[in-house]
């Protein structure tokens, strides 16, 4: 049976979360359609381009993303701490970016006087879009609702273009982390869709690569700002070059036309994080398969679960596949 959502988001644990979307209908509706004959890869941009404007709106960071022909992998992370930064007005203009809000509150950031008599209701829808803006379900929706509009006008027709819930996923510690982004951006090689992660296209790791190139980072992806120091920015705890390495390693490794191996700089970061290179080809090949719930060590799950009050620690085998090492 499902469960809530608020039984498997605890931020006290971990602010990162893999969440996965699969259209419903027979043909491959986000990609070449067998039946029809006709190519809707352009829908792919649609959610590329609808996703990485809500990461700029939402108290939530992309750090990995792959669009597929019929289902979207994300890496989020929430940034809680940001959505209580920001002002009164500022949560208003990030809202009215994506939803239309009330008149009250479209008043407000026009800088209009407000009544002292709505002045109670204006806090009040202050604080639910404060909420929401960091709510990985309200992000989720503000995805996929549009793209199914879209879809569906384009196909003149009703009904559901997304299964009714996404998957979501708690990644309680940096190897799970670093399993789960892996495992996102290699999505295209190993459904043979593309031979390297540059050429894969609808995902975080072309565009990081790009950007790389540039001797850049991507606006819209949450950065890696390296190993753990004093005073640090936000962002992933790893570098650049050495995860770039790494995925480039592993996707050479599972073609089945390429005889790869990982490198010195690839194994020295698995070494940080205690994962057996062989380990880590078994997590980022099969993560989808070994993990139904949260990912962690047995001691995170456990904590995990009590805060979200649970009595007993579901998954706990398979999150010893993280731990195997």
């Amino acid at each position: 049976m499902p469960q809530p959502r608020r039984t498997q988001v605890s931020l006290e644990d971990t602010p990162f979360y893999h969440c996965c979307s699969r259209v419903v209908r027979r043909a491959y509706l986000c990609g070449e359609d067998l039946f029809s004959g006709k190519n809707y890869d352009h829908r792919r941009e649609w959610v590329e381009q609808q996703l990485l404007k809500l990461a700029q709106v939402f108290a939530i960071d992309v750090a990995a993303y792959a669009v597929m022909s019929n289902h979207l992998h994300l890496v989020l992370c929430v940034d809680i701490y940001q959505a209580n930064q920001w002002s009164d007005r500022e949560v208003l203009e990030h809202w009215h970016q994506v939803f239309k809000g009330t008149e009250l509150t479209q008043q407000f950031v026009k800088g209009h006087v407000v009544e002292a008599h709505d002045v109670a209701n204006l806090k009040h829808h202050i604080a639910l879009y404060r909420s929401r803006l960091s709510d990985i379900s309200w992000f989720m929706r503000a995805l996929n609702e549009p793209i199914a509009r879209k879809a569906n006008q384009e196909d003149n027709c009703t009904g559901r273009f997304w299964e009714g819930r996404f998957k979501s996923q708690a990644l309680l510690d940096e190897a799970a982390v670093l399993a789960c982004m892996a495992y996102v951006d290699l999505n295209p090689i190993r459904a043979q869709l593309a031979t390297t992660p540059a050429t894969s296209d609808f995902t975080s790791i072309q565009r990081r690569i790009r950007a790389a190139l540039a001797g850049k980072q991507p606006q819209t992806l949450l950065p890696f700002i390296g190993n753990e120091r004093d005073n640090m920015p936000k962002g992933l705890h790893f570098d650049l070059q050495d995860y770039l390495q790494l995925v480039d390693d592993t996707g050479r490794i599972i073609r089945d036309d390429k005889c790869g191996s990982i490198s010195s700089s690839s194994a020295s970061l698995l070494s940080r994080l205690n994962i057996p290179p062989e380990h880590w080809l078994k997590l980022t090949h099969h993560f989808g398969q070994l993990f139904k719930g949260p990912v962690g060590t047995l001691q995170e799950l456990t904590c995990y679960c009590e805060h979200l009050e649970k009595r007993r620690r579901h998954y706990r085998h398979s999150c010893q596949h993280l731990m195997a090492s």
